[in-house]
C-alpha cells in the first residue's frame, strides 16, 4: 500500500488555533523525514498557487513537531476544497516524496509545477461562488453569525436565524437583513469541566431568559430536550444550538478536536470560558505539550470581540502566562477569591468570582455578591469536589457576563445537581444501603485524581472497585499516567475495558492491555485486575463483586453504554437491591 507524504488534509471552516479566517490546514505523515528547507519551499509553492489562483494574500503557519509537520494557510471560503488540494501538491513537491504522484481525474500533476497549477485553477474556477461570498460580507458587516455547511447556510441565530440550501442561495438584496440578529452565545472549553459549566450556564440562561440550546459531548439540547445524541462538541453541535428557531440564547461546548480539526463555528460570541489546561490527547495534530495545548484552547479568544469578555481559571499557571499575549478583555475565577490576580483585577473594577469563607463571590461592576455557601450548593458534593468549585465559579462568572441577576444565579446554584437529569454521567451517585456507586467520565490522570478525592477514595470505609479503560487516541504515556492515578488508591478490583469504537488505530485489546501492566509494575496484585472488553459488563461484573461499605467508581465513556449502566443501576436502587445478591437483567436501552 503507498504510503502518502501527509496524515491528514483538512478545511478550517472559521476562525482557529492558526488563524483568524477559512483555510486548510495539513499534518506531515508519521516518521516523514524532511528539513527546514522542505518548510521553506512549501511556503513558496503556496504563494505561488495562492496568487496564481488569485486569492488575496493571508496567513500562513508552518510548525516543526515532535511528530512531524503541521501546515495551514488561509484562503476564502469558496476555496476550502481547491485550498486543500493546493497543500497537499505544495507539500509532496516540497518534501520530495518519493509516493507515487496521484493520477486521478482534478488530482493536481506534482511532476510537473506549471500543469498543477492549471489543475488547481481549474478546480478553483468549479468551486467559486461569488454569491456566498457576497453574503458573508453582507453578514460581516452586520456583525451576524454565518452558519456555513454541506447542505445549509443560516444567516443570524436562533430566534434571529434563517437558512437557505446552498444550492438556492438568495441574492443578498433579497435576504430581510433587519429581521435578522445574533443570540447571546457562550463558548466553553478546557481539559476537564466542560461539559458540567456548559450545562450549569445553560441553565443559568434558561432561568433567566428561558428557551436556550446548548450542545456538549452528550449532544444537543433545547430547553432541557435532546435533540441529538453523540458527541456534538464540534462545529457541526453548535450549528445545529445556533439553528433552533425559537431560541434566545445559545451555550456551545468547544472541545479540542473540533477546534483543531475545522475551528469555530462562529466569528463572535459573548463570552468564552477556558475551563483549565491538563495533560491529554497529546501526539494528536502536533500538540505535544501543556503550552501548545493552552494555545489551542485559547484560540475561543478569537471570538470574543468588543464588549464580551475571555473568562480563565486564575490557577492554572499555563492560562495566567497565555493570558498577557491576549488582547481581548478578560475576567478571572479561582477556588479562592482572594487570590492575587483576582484582587488586582478587582482593584481595577474587572468581574471576578471564587470562594472566601466557604461562600462562593462575584464581583461585577464594583459591587461583590455573596451567592452563599459552597457547600449547599448541589455540584459541590460537601465541598467536597473542589474541582466542581472552579466550574461553578467559572459557570457564574460567564452567566454574569451574558447578563443574568446574581440573584437567579444564587437561585440556581442551590438546586443545579440535585436532579441525576442536571448533569448525567458526572459525579452521579446511587447508594445501596452502605454501598457505594458512582458514575462519572473522569478520563485523563487530572479528571481521574480529583474525582477519586472528591469521593475521599483514599478514606473509605470498604473496598474500592474501578473501571478503568481509555480511547486509543492517546500516547502510551498518557495511557500509563491514568493507571498510574488509579494504582496509587490501591483498589481492591480494577475491572479494563475495552472501547472498540474508540481504538484509533490500535489493536483492540492493546490499551487494556498496557494499563493493565502498568498497574502490575505499580505493584498492584494481578488477582485484583480483570479484563472485562464490554463496558456494561464491566460495570455489571463490579457490581456483582461489591460488598457492603463498598465504593465502586465507574467511568463509563460510550454515551450508550452510560445510558444502559445508568438504567440498571436506577432499576436496581428501584427494586431495593443489596451488595452481595444477585445483579439484574436489564431491558436494552436505545440512545437517540
Amino acid at each position: 500500500m503507498q504510503v502518502l507524504p501527509y496524515r491528514q488534509a483538512r478545511r478550517l471552516t472559521g476562525p482557529n488555533v492558526y488563524f483568524a479566517d477559512t483555510g486548510t490546514a495539513l499534518e506531515s505523515a508519521a516518521g516523514q523525514a524532511f528539513d527546514l528547507d522542505a518548510l521553506r519551499r512549501w511556503d513558496a509553492l503556496v504563494r505561488e498557487g495562492a496568487a496564481r489562483l488569485g486569492w488575496p494574500a493571508g496567513a500562513r503557519y508552518r510548525h516543526r513537531h515532535a511528530s512531524g509537520a503541521t501546515l495551514a494557510f488561509s484562503a476564502p471560503l469558496d476555496q476550502l476544497h481547491t485550498a486543500t488540494a493546493l497543500n497537499i501538491w505544495a507539500w509532496w513537491i516540497a518534501s520530495d516524496s518519493p509516493a507515487e504522484p496521484l493520477h486521478a481525474p482534478g488530482d493536481a500533476a506534482t511532476w510537473d509545477i506549471a500543469q498543477g497549477l492549471r489543475t488547481l485553477q481549474a478546480s478553483a474556477a468549479a468551486e467559486a461562488q461569488p454569491t456566498l461570498l457576497a453574503l458573508q460580507r453582507k453578514a460581516r458587516a452586520r456583525a451576524l453569525p454565518f452558519l456555513l455547511d454541506e447542505d445549509e447556510l443560516t444567516l443570524g441565530s436562533g430566534s434571529g436565524a434563517r437558512s437557505w440550501f446552498v444550492d438556492e442561495l438568495p441574492d443578498p438584496a433579497h435576504v430581510p437583513w433587519p429581521r435578522l440578529h445574533r443570540i447571546p452565545t457562550a463558548l466553553v472549553t478546557g481539559s476537564n469541566g466542560k461539559t458540567t459549566t456548559t450545562r450549569l450556564l445553560a441553565a443559568l440562561c434558561q432561568a433567566q431568559a428561558g428557551d436556550t440550546a446548548y450542545c456538549c459531548t452528550d449532544g444537543v439540547f433545547f430547553q432541557g430536550q435532546a435533540l441529538d445524541s453523540g458527541d456534538f462538541s464540534g462545529p457541526a453541535g453548535a450549528r445545529e444550538a445556533l439553528r433552533q428557531g425559537q431560541a434566545r440564547a445559545a451555550v456551545l461546548e468547544t472541545a479540542r478536536g473540533g477546534l483543531l480539526r475545522h475551528g469555530l463555528a462562529v466569528e463572535q460570541a459573548d463570552v468564552a470560558v477556558v475551563t483549565n489546561v491538563a495533560h491529554d490527547h497529546f501526539g494528536e495534530f502536533g500538540v505535544h505539550d501543556l503550552h501548545t495545548l493552552a494555545q489551542v484552547k485559547l484560540s475561543v479568544a478569537r471570538a470574543v470581540g468588543v464588549g464580551a469578555h475571555l473568562v480563565l481559571n486564575a490557577d492554572d499557571a499555563f492560562l495566567r502566562t497565555q493570558s498577557t499575549a491576549l488582547s481581548c478583555p478578560l475576567a478571572w475565577f479561582a477556588l479562592d477569591f482572594d487570590q492575587p490576580l483576582l484582587r488586582l483585577h478587582r482593584a481595577l473594577g474587572k468581574p471576578t468570582c471564587g470562594v472566601r469563607d466557604a461562600h462562593l463571590w462575584l464581583a461585577l461592576a464594583g459591587v461583590e455578591h455573596d451567592l452563599g455557601p459552597t457547600a449547599a450548593m448541589p455540584l459541590s458534593l460537601g465541598d467536597r469536589a473542589r474541582y466542581n468549585l472552579g466550574n461553578l465559579a467559572a459557570g457564574v462568572l460567564a452567566g454574569a457576563l451574558l447578563g443574568i441577576a446574581p440573584a437567579t444565579i444564587a437561585r440556581v446554584l442551590a438546586r443545579f445537581g440535585q436532579d441525576p437529569d442536571d448533569n448525567p454521567g458526572r459525579l452521579q451517585q446511587w447508594m445501596f444501603g452502605s454501598t457505594r456507586v458512582v458514575v462519572d467520565y473522569a478520563h485523563n490522570p487530572e479528571g481521574l485524581r480529583s474525582l477519586l478525592d472528591a469521593l475521599d477514595a483514599s478514606r473509605r470505609g470498604g473496598r474500592l472497585g474501578l473501571l478503568l479503560g481509555h480511547a486509543g487516541n492517546r500516547q502510551d504515556e498518557d495511557l500509563r499516567a491514568v493507571a498510574h492515578v488509579a494504582a496509587a488508591y490501591a483498589p481492591e478490583r480494577v475491572i479494563l475495558k475495552e472501547l472498540p469504537g474508540y481504538a484509533r488505530g490500535r489493536d483492540a485489546d492493546a490499551v487494556p492491555a498496557l494499563m493493565h501492566a502498568q498497574l502490575l509494575a505499580e505493584g498492584l496484585d494481578p488477582q485484583r485486575v480483570q479484563l472485562q472488553p464490554d463496558e456494561v459488563q464491566a460495570a455489571r461484573s463490579l457490581l456483582a463483586w461489591a460488598s457492603e461499605s463498598d465504593l465502586l467508581v465507574l467511568p463509563v465513556h460510550e454515551l450508550a453504554n452510560r445510558a444502559q449502566v445508568v438504567a440498571l443501576l436506577d432499576g436496581m436502587a428501584a427494586s431495593g437491591w443489596r451488595a452481595g445478591t444477585a445483579v439484574p437483567e436489564q431491558a436494552v436501552v436505545r440512545v437517540g
